[in-house]
Parts: C-alpha cells; sequence; structure tokens
C-alpha cells in the first residue's frame, strides 16, 4: 500500500521512499509513499525522475493500481531491486501548472453552481488549459463573458484552499458534496478527501491544489461549445 503524501501535501517536490515491488516487464516499481500524482479526475499523472543507488531513472508515467502507486521507470538501466531505497523528484514546473489549472476548474465549477446551479457532467485538463462541460441548456457570448468576469472575482478574492480526509458517512452529510452528474466514488471508499474553496467551493476531489485562489492566475474562457441538449462544454486558459 502506498502512502499518498500528495493527498495532505501538493507542495511537495521531493521525497525518499522504500521500493517494495518490481514489475519487470513493465519497468514498473511500487514504492511505500509516493508524491507522484498517479492522475484521476481529469487531472494527469506527474513526471520526474526517481534515483536509486546513483543511477537516475526517469519517471514517464504514474497509475494507481488497487492500493498500490505504480511508477513507470524509463531509460535502459537495469531496474532496482525491492527494498531499495530510492528519492523521487517531480517535475515540478508541470505539476505547480496542473494546481493552478486544478484550482481555477473549481473556481469555474463552485461560480457556475453557485450562480447558475449548473452540475458538472464532465472535464479534463492539461497545464494552464482545461475544459469543463455543464448542464446548460443554452450557452451564449454574453453569459461566457458573466462566467469569465465572475471566476475572476474569485481569483481576485484571494481565497484560501482546505483540504480534508473524511469518514465516509461524515463526508456525505456534507450539502452538494458531489459536483459531478454521476458520483464516482466507488462504494468501498471509506475515507473521501474533500477540497474546499473557503467562502465558495465544497467537494469531493483526489487531486492537487494551490493553496489560494490568488496563485491561479488569469482565467480566460476561449471558447464554447454544445455538447447536448442540456451538456455545454467551457474552454479556458490560464494566464
Amino acid at each position: 500500500m502506498t502512502t499518498l503524501l500528495y493527498q495532505t501535501n501538493s507542495y511537495l517536490k521531493e521525497f525518499s521512499a522504500i521500493i517494495t515491488a518490481v514489475d519487470a516487464e513493465t519497468r514498473a516499481v511500487v514504492l511505500d509513499q509516493s508524491a507522484f500524482y498517479p492522475g484521476g479526475g481529469g487531472q494527469p499523472c506527474d513526471f520526474g525522475t526517481l534515483e536509486v543507488a546513483s543511477v537516475m531513472y526517469p519517471v514517464e508515467k504514474v497509475k494507481k493500481q488497487g492500493d498500490d502507486v505504480l511508477h513507470f521507470l524509463g531509460g535502459t538501466d537495469s531496474l532496482p531491486a525491492v527494498n531499495s531505497a530510492s528519492h523521487g523528484t517531480l517535475d515540478w514546473v508541470r505539476r505547480y501548472q496542473l494546481m493552478r489549472t486544478h484550482t481555477a476548474l473549481h473556481i469555474l465549477c463552485g461560480t457556475v453552481f453557485r450562480d447558475y446551479g449548473a452540475k458538472v457532467t464532465g472535464g479534463d485538463m492539461d497545464p494552464l488549459k482545461g475544459r469543463m462541460d455543464f448542464e446548460f441548456e443554452n450557452m451564449r457570448a454574453e453569459l461566457v463573458n458573466a462566467i469569465e468576469t465572475a471566476t475572476n472575482l474569485e481569483v481576485q478574492q484571494g481565497r484560501d484552499m482546505r483540504v480534508k480526509i473524511l469518514p465516509r458517512d461524515e463526508a456525505f452529510q456534507i450539502p452538494d458534496l458531489i459536483r459531478t452528474k454521476i458520483n464516482l466514488l466507488p462504494e468501498g471508499i471509506m475515507q473521501v478527501r474533500t477540497v474546499e474553496i473557503v467562502g465558495l467551493d465544497l467537494q469531493a476531489d483526489g487531486g492537487t491544489h494551490v493553496m489560494n485562489t490568488s496563485e491561479v492566475g488569469r482565467i480566460k474562457v476561449v471558447d464554447y461549445k454544445s455538447k447536448g441538449a442540456i451538456n455545454k462544454r467551457i474552454y479556458i486558459e490560464i494566464e
């Protein structure tokens, strides 16, 4: 079981860990703890390096499998042995851009839900750009401009972010905890991680975020499209 360091500290750039398993066929290793985000909820996985006995392995992909996090190692060096000590380093520039983007999408989600009551039907992101789908019957330029203005006002408010890990029963006492149209939390998950933009938004989320909305930068709506009768897509970029 891999301890997920990023869940409680998204700003951890480096960490030490012990290799607990090795898959020679896929060149994947499992660590006892990791700051690498394995992807999910629309946020891509992290990249970086893993140093073992003075050998620097590029981490080319990270994936969660059950309670473990698999780190897929590039290069041609022989794989490290189980029980080896290692030191992981994230591609921090990319990770921080994704943190800003993820928080921007939560600001967008929280603002739209507050002002229009529209739930999310989908979303995806890359560093400094992303898209989110909402339950809107109609979408027009005036509405999009109003949403862009409102989201940037929330950025300027400098709202703090709070992360908690709660027992499932306690978490589901929170009104509107799940902002997606479909509840993506499997029944077997007994601990729920919540992310709150203080004064704006509170929802279940497993990804990484900045500590304050002021870190996001300007949110620019660059496009919008109709993806169905009550499914409208908004594209954003972060400046």
